[in-house]
């Protein structure tokens, strides 16, 4: 079994060898690596293209370019992964000997953020604990799942916030998701921005809000 790691990019140079570098040896090991570039403005393609990735670029958007790099490909295993999001070591056996021991159809990892509050490793415990009750996973969680699955839900949903929420949603039909307690490791770049608790509460806010049926395009407007 293959595995296709889809990484949907914009403006993403800075961090973007961090998060390759776990992925180096994946190509030898029969694995595809593409990053799916939105309109980048920085180096993010050439940094991609010189780490051996495939380059494709899409209309921007997560879930158009996240669809566009699952086009790209023919493989058994489509892997989501954020570019500022780093895989644990040996995520591809992971994942592999989950979906195959658990016969399971999609799952996701622990999630770690990186960064300087000290209200991130409650917040990493929170995000870790509702996914694993509710059966819902966020991008930030390295989102995997069967090439069948993906086309059987018809892919990420064309919407401009809440993608991974939908989708999540649309699989849990076929099944529950494997929860890999092997760690992802993400930037905390968004809550140091805009504030902890800001964004805590921004996030509740607008997860509330698309359960109660606010349009996708509404909530990113707010989100913004």
């Amino acid at each position: 079994m293959r595995i296709a790691v889809i990484m949907p990019a914009l403006n993403e140079a800075s961090g973007l060898q961090q998060t390759l570098a776990p992925l180096a040896q994946w190509p030898a090991r029969g694995h595809e690596l593409i990053l799916v570039d939105g309109g980048s403005q920085d180096a993010t393609t050439s940094i991609a293209a010189a780490a051996g990735v495939r380059v494709i670029h899409s209309e921007r958007g997560r879930a158009r370019q996240m669809n566009a790099g699952a086009g790209a490909s023919e493989v058994d295993i489509l892997l989501f992964l954020h570019a500022d999001t780093q895989l644990p070591p040996q995520a591809d056996q992971l994942i592999l000997e989950g979906l195959r021991n658990e016969q399971r159809q999609w799952g996701r990892f622990d999630v770690r953020i990186r960064g300087r509050s000290h209200m991130f490793p409650v917040i990493s415990s929170m995000i870790n604990l509702r996914s694993r009750l509710s059966g819902i996973a966020t991008g930030d969680q390295a989102l995997f799942m069967t090439r069948a699955a993906y086309s059987a839900v018809g892919g990420f949903p064309d919407l401009p916030l809440m993608e991974d929420v939908e989708i999540c949603k649309r699989l849990k039909r076929r099944s529950r998701p494997v929860c890999l307690r092997g760690r992802v490791v993400t930037s905390g770049r968004r809550w140091e921005t805009r504030g902890v608790w800001r964004t805590i509460l921004l996030m509740w806010r607008l997860r509330f809000a698309y359960w109660c049926g606010t349009p996708a395009e509404q909530l990113a407007r707010l989100y913004r």
